[in-house]
């Protein structure tokens, strides 16, 4: 079933319950409703038909939810994206269904992206982006809800779960924007574990407190509008906005860096008891201090190409998502190996065959290159890092993450990215870039010696920066390859050596 129809059952059952807050007003369910068919009807006329690709450029999440809506009402396919993002898609070269790829196609990639050819079709919020034998990689560009009369309801688009439904851009920790596409089914088919698992319903209030360009706030304010909960979408993390957003939530999407900012925030009283949390593995003793603010924390591990993978929902570890079966391909001799899944949530592939991490096997498995631990079936999932950023020093393997772990409970710590340095002789060293905390950075030698009592010598940092604020993803993770390019530069003025 579409999202958008779903919103009107709720509209019909629990008319005046609110359904999305945002930075500029207040929509109850019906009001929603009502948007949306009046968006979906004007955009009809333009729209070229179920399964095409309408871009939002729209920056206000009420906006957001309507037009990615309105265009699901329609059985299009909404992506969520800023400007940065529409440029990536109008230099993409076409190409046929999205798809995966193949560990022989990896070194294939990389042609000069061929630019397309926008043609005007008037001013009515979009505009048609065609290549010249007329095929479209974006159907519709929205930056503007269309006003005026509502005109007819626009009939309900028949679905089925195999239809190219939903998009979303993923970055992860690269910074490097990709638009992963997926059908309806890998989408909505996933509401009802998360709401078995998390306890969201419609008596919910979810606080989504970062851009819903990001598929994990996207995903939180769309799987809420689903089950009938109300949103509370201010757009974007903002610390000083935390109290009042906290004195009416039930329920938050977050990645692990924010959770401490909003358990500093949250006011005696306040009715938060669920805190959803993906993008990275929690710190040490972060759920316990969870526990005691009287929130249960449900922490997941995923990816925007693999959706769920696997969930700890009570502090005992990582396991299998409903659905999802995992495997660990250990090669011989390693200690580690890749992290693969099978499940009805995995995506398509991404959007005209952009270059990726992700693989697939031919048997329905995925992997986007993460590392584990060797893991059995009814085991506990132990991820040891994100796919692609281990650091080859002297012969041995250190994974960053690894090594962020011992240092993030520290004093002066806000947080903390390792990358590998080129190296003459080892081929690279561990480099430590510390977020300094509020009160200021640490003291080296203080986080030297901690290295030396937790970490192995090749895991220990030979080189210290700090700086004022790690630059972040949409989603709020730190951005490692961005972090390391400025490294490299060494131009960047804001990064400075730990003396």
């Amino acid at each position: 079933m579409p999202v958008a129809a779903q919103v009107m059952r709720h509209a019909a059952t629990h008319p005046g319950r609110p359904a999305v807050r945002g930075p500029r007003e207040e929509l109850t369910y019906a009001a929603l409703a009502r948007r949306i068919q009046r968006t979906a009807a004007r955009l009809a006329t333009r729209f070229p038909g179920p399964g095409a690709l309408a871009a939002i450029t729209l920056t206000d999440p009420v906006g957001q939810l309507t037009a990615a809506l309105a265009i699901d009402l329609l059985g299009g396919t909404p992506l969520l994206c800023d400007p940065t993002h529409l440029k990536t898609l109008l230099t993409t070269p076409l190409g046929d269904t999205p798809q995966p790829h193949t560990p022989a196609r990896i070194d294939a990639l990389g042609d000069t992206p061929r630019p397309h050819a926008p043609v005007s079709a008037g001013a009515l919020g979009g505009m048609p982006l065609l290549d010249d034998a007329g095929r479209g990689l974006v159907g519709l560009v929205i930056d503007a809800l269309p006003s005026g009369a509502a005109g007819r309801d626009v009939p309900l688009h028949r679905p089925t779960p195999g239809d190219l439904a939903w998009a979303c851009f993923s970055s992860g920790s690269t910074g490097r924007p990709r638009a992963v596409v997926r059908t309806r089914g890998s989408w909505t088919g996933s509401f009802a574990p998360l709401s078995e698992l998390t306890g969201i319903g419609g008596g919910d209030v979810v606080l989504v407190p970062g851009p819903l360009l990001s598929s994990l706030y996207g995903f939180a304010a769309v799987h809420a509008l689903a089950v009938g909960a109300t949103v509370l979408a201010p757009g974007r993390w903002s610390p000083g906005s935390l109290p009042g957003l906290l004195r009416r939530a039930t329920a938050v999407h977050l990645v692990p860096h924010h959770l401490p900012e909003l358990l500093e925030a949250l006011p005696d009283g306040a009715p938060l008891r669920t805190a959803v949390i993906g993008g990275a593995a929690l710190a040490p003793g972060l759920r316990e201090r969870a526990a005691t603010a009287g929130v249960h924390v449900v922490s997941y591990y995923g990816a925007t190409e693999l959706s769920f993978v696997a969930v700890d929902a009570d502090g005992r570890g990582l396991r299998p998502f409903p659905g999802v079966e995992i495997e660990v391909r250990t090669p011989p001799g390693r200690r580690l190996g890749e992290v693969w899944a099978r499940s009805p949530w995995l995506a398509e592939g991404y959007l005209a065959g952009a270059a990726g991490p992700l693989l697939a096997d031919g048997d329905g498995w995925m992997s986007v290159g993460d590392v584990a631990a060797p893991y059995l079936p009814g085991e506990v999932l132990r991820l040891r890092g994100r796919g692609g950023g281990a650091i080859q020093t002297g012969g041995a393997t250190v994974v960053p993450e690894d090594v962020e772990a011992v240092f993030r409970s520290v004093a002066g710590v806000g947080d903390i990215v390792v990358v590998g340095s080129p190296h003459p002789d080892l081929g690279a060293v561990v480099t430590a870039i510390v977020e300094a905390a509020a009160d200021g950075p640490p003291v080296r030698a203080a986080l030297e010696a901690i290295a030396r009592g937790g970490l192995d010598a090749a895991q220990r940092p030979r080189r210290w920066y700090t700086i004022n604020a790690l630059p972040r993803t949409p989603s709020g993770k730190p951005a490692r390859d961005l972090v390391a390019a400025r490294l490299a530069d060494g131009d960047d003025p804001n990064l400075r050596r730990l003396p």
